[in-house]
C-alpha cells in the first residue's frame, strides 16, 4: 500500500489516457511542484459530490477507484499558474483517504492490476474501427499532436486501449465510469462500450 497526493477531478482518467490540467490553487500547485522536480505522480480520483474548486462550505467525496497521473509536459505561464500534459498510468483503489490541513487530499492506494492484453474480438471490431476513424480524421484535420485528446502507441488492437478511449469519450454517468475503470476484464468493458454506443446509433 502506498500513501499518494490525490487530485480530485469532476472527471475520470484512464490509463493511457490524456489529461490537461490548468493548475492555480495554492494546495495543488505545491503538490505538483513537489511531483516534478521528484519525477513522481499523483493520483487523480473522481468527484462523488462536492467542487474541484476549495470553497468553505463545500465537502468533497471521493470515488474509491482511481488512475495514477505522469507529468509528461508542463509550463509556468505565471508564477501561480501551471500547465500541465499528463498521462493515466496505473489504476488503483483507494483503501482510505484524508484531508490536510490546507485542503490537499493524500490517501492509501492498493494498486490494481493492468490489464491483461486482450486482442480485439471479431463482433467488437466495429468500436475499434470507429476509433481508428476518429483518430485519423483528426489527423487529416491537422491537429497538433500536443493538442490531440489521444497519446500514441494507438493500440487499435488492444481491447483495454479501446474500450479505456471510449469511456473517455462517451457521456456515460460518473457511476458507470467508476464501474468500468475497476473492472478487470478488457474485454467485458469494450462490450459495454459497443452496447452502449449501438443503442445510440453511433456506429455504422
Amino acid at each position: 500500500m502506498n500513501t499518494i497526493p490525490l487530485f480530485p477531478l469532476g472527471t475520470t482518467l484512464f490509463p493511457a489516457g490524456v489529461l490537461t490540467l490548468r493548475v492555480f490553487e495554492v494546495r495543488y500547485l505545491d503538490m505538483i511542484r513537489k511531483c516534478i522536480a521528484n519525477g513522481t505522480q499523483f493520483g487523480v480520483v473522481s468527484l462523488i459530490s462536492g467542487s474541484e474548486l476549495r470553497s468553505p462550505e463545500g465537502r468533497e467525496e471521493l470515488a474509491a477507484v482511481g488512475t495514477m497521473a505522469r507529468i509528461d509536459e508542463w509550463s509556468a505561464p505565471m508564477p501561480a499558474l501551471l500547465h500541465l500534459r499528463c498521462t493515466g498510468t496505473t489504476r488503483f483503489h483507494l483503501a482510505s483517504s484524508e484531508q490536510g490541513r490546507y485542503g490537499l487530499w493524500v490517501g492509501d492506494a492498493l494498486p490494481i492490476d493492468d490489464d491483461p492484453l486482450a486482442p480485439i474480438p471479431r463482433q467488437l471490431q466495429a468500436s475499434a474501427n470507429a476509433l481508428g476513424g476518429a483518430i485519423a480524421k483528426l489527423q487529416r484535420d491537422g491537429m497538433p499532436a500536443a493538442e490531440m485528446p489521444f497519446a500514441p502507441p494507438f493500440r487499435l488492437d488492444e481491447s483495454g486501449w479501446v474500450a479505456d478511449r471510449w469511456c473517455e469519450l462517451l457521456p456515460l454517468p460518473m457511476e458507470e465510469k467508476l464501474r468500468l475503470l475497476a473492472l478487470r476484464d478488457p474485454v467485458a468493458r469494450l462490450e459495454y462500450v459497443q452496447a452502449f454506443m449501438q443503442e445510440r446509433g453511433l456506429l455504422d
